[in-house]
């Protein structure tokens, strides 16, 4: 990201990108969220210190996604269930595809069951490798791929769900990477079906789901897919937009039925906007204002006040 800032800490839509996937994990009703922090650690619990259902872990030490798994068993020692293990730089992650783990693994019994998506350009990612029979046989990451592997359009999108009790015992047996010395989540995965235990991928989400963030192209990327999904939901609840395209609504805005929103409109985060407004063109509402039922807000006059 080229940036002082801790990554999950950049906006997508006025809201940190880590709070999409906090929301996604409380709508799945997930009742205990652990959240492993290692780099600029102050500052993502400070951020989210409102938060009264995070349980905070430090990785002192950044030695892969494995070890940061293992970081969190303490807080889980009494836990028998479920366990979901998502990254927070997936701001995409949408409620029923963890709705679907849980209960996916529930119903199977299984040691683990992650989702898979298919992209047509899988660089990059894990290729899921299936036996003749079409089951889960291993994760591939791509300097590992051979060729053929590399064709494999069938991708690891980094959900999984884990039966408590065996994702950590397993972990305890994974060994580490002999090139770079860290510990991978999808090892885990691979040992599990190694000795027999239940290991399925049946699963399946959109490849616009699966979308990560890297850099700053990414954090564009995203930003424009959430904000189309932030329009169709207020367009499906009653608003005009006239030109989706030249409007940007922030995340947890508030916006009450036939209300109008012209272009080159902007309306900042958890803004609550009445019913039957009209906004724009050239207007911007600012983070947490309120426009009463019936109001008209347009463009800035040269004072800065906002002309109505």
């Amino acid at each position: 990201m080229n940036s002082e800032r801790p990554k999950v800490l950049h906006e997508i839509c006025g809201r940190p990108m880590l709070g999409f996937v906090l929301s996604a994990c409380r709508m799945a009703g997930i009742d205990r969220i652990v959240v492993i922090v290692g780099h600029g650690k102050n500052e993502v619990m400070a951020a989210f210190s409102d938060d009264s259902d995070l349980v905070w872990v430090e990785q002192v030490e950044q030695r892969g996604t494995g070890h940061a798994v293992l970081c969190a068993q303490e807080s889980l020692n009494d836990f028998d269930g479920s366990v979901l293990v998502i990254a927070g730089d997936m701001p995409l992650v949408r409620r029923p595809a963890l709705s679907e783990l849980l209960q996916v693994r529930a119903a199977s019994n299984d040691a683990a069951t992650l989702a898979t998506t298919m992209i047509d350009d899988p660089t990059g990612y894990g290729r899921i490798v299936r036996d003749k029979d079409g089951q889960l046989e291993a994760i591939v990451e791509q300097g590992d791929c051979t060729e053929t592997q590399k064709r494999i359009r069938e991708v690891n999108p980094s959900y999984y769900c884990f039966d408590a009790k065996k994702l950590f015992e397993t972990l305890s047996s994974v060994q580490v990477n002999p090139n770079t010395g860290e510990l991978y989540i999808t090892d885990v995965v691979r040992v599990m079906r190694e000795v027999g235990l239940g290991v399925s991928a049946t699963v399946s989400i959109n490849a616009e789901d699966a979308t990560g963030v890297n850099s700053r192209l990414d954090l564009a990327k995203v930003g424009r897919l959430m904000q189309d999904r932030i329009q169709l939901l207020a367009m499906n609840d009653g608003v005009t937009i006239v030109d989706p395209d030249t409007t940007w609504i922030e995340a947890d805005v508030t916006l009450g039925k036939d209300t109008e929103i012209y272009p080159f409109s902007v309306i900042g985060a958890e803004a609550v906007i009445g019913s039957g407004c009209r906004v724009g063109p050239f207007a911007n509402v600012k983070r947490g204002s309120t426009v009463p039922d019936d109001g008209i807000v347009g463009p800035v006059n040269d004072t800065g006040v906002m002309a109505t």
